[in-house]
C-alpha cells in the first residue's frame, strides 16, 4: 500500500490507483459512451425534471441542483441541449464559473429509474430575447439560457441508486425531523440571520419567485 511520505495509506499517483483497482474496465461501460446524443439517450434527457450541474472557476468547483418539470432541458440536436437558468438566490456560482471556464457537467436524475445520465460539454451563456422567451413558465421568462455543446454523453448503472434506495418510499425521511434553512442559518449567524420569522415565510417567498 502507498504510504506517501508522512500520510500513510493515501494513493497520491496513478500508478498506485492502478494497482489497487486491477481489474479491467467492465467492457459495456466503455461501449455506453459517445460523444453525441443518441436516440436512447435524448429519450433520458426528456424523461428527467432535475440534474445537478458542476462549474469550475476561478475560486474553485461548484455543484448546483437544476428542476423544472420533465423535458426542460431541451435536445437541439445530438450535439446540443438547452437550459433555462430559473430563478434561484441570485449567487450565480454556476454562471461565474462559466465565464472564465465553459466546461460543465451534468447528472440526471429520472423518479423511479435507477439509472443516471451523465452529459460532458461546454456551455454559452445566451440572453437570445426569442431563445429565452420559449422557456416562459408562470408568465415570466429566464433572464438567460445554458446552450451547451455535447462532447461526451454515457449513462451510469444502477448500482449507487440500488444502494442508496433513493426511490424507496419507506426510507423517505420525515423533513420535521431535521434542522429548518431559519435554524441553519440562525446558527452560522450567531442569531442574526434566519430563525422561525425565516421558516414562517419562506413557503410564501418560494412561490411567489420559483419562476
Amino acid at each position: 500500500m502507498a504510504t506517501n511520505g508522512s500520510k500513510p495509506h493515501t494513493i497520491s499517483t496513478i500508478a498506485e490507483l492502478e494497482a489497487l483497482y486491477t481489474e479491467g474496465v467492465y467492457p459495456p461501460a466503455k461501449v455506453k459512451e459517445t460523444d453525441r446524443i443518441t436516440k436512447a439517450y435524448r429519450a433520458l434527457v426528456e424523461a428527467s425534471p432535475f440534474f445537478a450541474l458542476a462549474t469550475n472557476g476561478p475560486n474553485g468547483l461548484d455543484c448546483s441542483p437544476r428542476g423544472d418539470p420533465k423535458g426542460f432541458v431541451r435536445v437541439v440536436d445530438d450535439k446540443t441541449i438547452v437550459v433555462p437558468d430559473r430563478r434561484g438566490n441570485n449567487r450565480i456560482d454556476s454562471l461565474r464559473n462559466l465565464i472564465s471556464d465553459p466546461r460543465v457537467a451534468l447528472l440526471f436524475l429520472i423518479p423511479g429509474v435507477s439509472e443516471t445520465l451523465r452529459i460532458m460539454g461546454r456551455a454559452t451563456i445566451s440572453t437570445d430575447p426569442e431563445l429565452c422567451a420559449s422557456f416562459t413558465m408562470q408568465g415570466k421568462a429566464p433572464r438567460a439560457v445554458l446552450v451547451i455543446a455535447v462532447d461526451q454523453v454515457f449513462f451510469q448503472c444502477a448500482k449507487a441508486i440500488v444502494r442508496s434506495k433513493l426511490w424507496d418510499p419507506a426510507i423517505q425521511v420525515e423533513r420535521s425531523s431535521l434542522p429548518t434553512a431559519g435554524t441553519i442559518l440562525a446558527e452560522i449567524s450567531g442569531g442574526k440571520v434566519g430563525g422561525e420569522e425565516h421558516d414562517r415565510i419562506a413557503p410564501e417567498r418560494m412561490k411567489a419567485t420559483i419562476y
